[in-house]
């Protein structure tokens, strides 16, 4: 059956003034503190447009990736960058995505291309210390928690959403928390605590810091 162009214009006029949802999601470990760096996928309704690829940096200062942990989606490009005095030695050996470079001070990478969704750990063979995490995803929507471990969705049509949490410091092997929210044309809380380890990350100690 074909369809008229006032049939289509009515549709799209409905679709167009649906009242956009909201949704703050709220993130903390067992004793209530706020749990940064976590990334919050969304899961169900109408997906959102394609995303153009991007190329994202993870630099290295004071012996240290910034950030810990950075989003990305299926195509896009990482650069590591090295502003240090000192040689960082990158890998990863992860199924995602494995690679290994050699920077020397002042340097970068060439962009790697992440084509596969998956959380990769990525370290430093000469600093054992440095690690940082790229969570490739392809969730219509995804965010990271803030110092405050809040993240927040705006303009989501409304409907039943799927919304799951990641964060590097969970148990490895465990299944992501998830919970099942309905979103309308107002605005939301979804609340999650999570048992997370201890930070892996100890301070750089200045007397130990290695020049290569």
């Amino acid at each position: 059956m074909r369809v008229g162009w006032p049939a289509i214009a009515a549709w799209m006029f409905v679709w167009a003034a649906a009242p956009a949802a909201e949704l703050d999601v709220v993130v903390a470990d067992l004793g209530g503190a706020p749990a940064e760096d976590a990334v919050i996928s969304m899961h169900g309704g109408i997906d959102p447009p394609v995303h153009a690829a991007v190329t994202r940096e993870i630099d290295q200062r004071n012996e240290t990736f910034i950030p810990y942990v950075e989003v990305f989606r299926p195509g896009d490009r990482v650069v590591f960058r090295n502003s240090d005095r000192t040689r960082h030695h990158v890998y990863s050996f992860a199924p995602a995505k494995s690679f290994e470079y050699v920077i020397a001070p002042g340097g970068d990478t060439p962009p790697v291309v992440l084509d596969r969704i998956g959380e990769i750990a990525v370290g430093c063979n000469i600093h054992d210390r440095m690690i940082t995490h790229l969570y490739v995803s392809d969730a219509p929507w995804i965010a990271k928690s803030d110092a405050q471990g809040r993240a927040a969705f705006r303009d989501l049509p409304a409907g039943r959403y799927a919304v799951r949490v990641w964060h590097p410091q969970l148990r490895p092997g465990k299944a992501e928390p998830e919970q099942a929210v309905d979103v309308a044309g107002d605005s939301a809380t979804l609340r999650f605590s999570l048992p997370l380890l201890a930070d892996p990350r100890p301070d750089p100690d200045d007397n130990e810091r290695t020049r290569y």
